[in-house]
């Protein structure tokens, strides 16, 4: 899978968040990190990539100032 998209809210300590949008051309997915690399995520598959989208949009919120890299 490669990454379409990745967000990071900008906080290098226990809050580092991140979310990527990765596809492989057919399927799509979103993950959630908490913490950086080492840290807990979470992964939904998507239908595509206007889901995707939408679902990472919804889990990034407004609460940080995402970069995305």
């Amino acid at each position: 899978m490669r990454v379409e998209h990745h967000w990071w809210n900008g906080d290098i300590r226990l809050q580092r968040r991140d979310v990527f949008v990765r596809t492989d051309g057919n399927l799509w997915e979103v993950e959630a990190q908490l913490g950086g690399p080492e840290g807990k995520s979470k992964v939904q598959q998507c239908p595509g990539r206007a889901s995707a989208m939408i679902l990472a949009d919804a889990w990034r919120g407004p609460r940080w100032q995402w970069r995305e890299l």
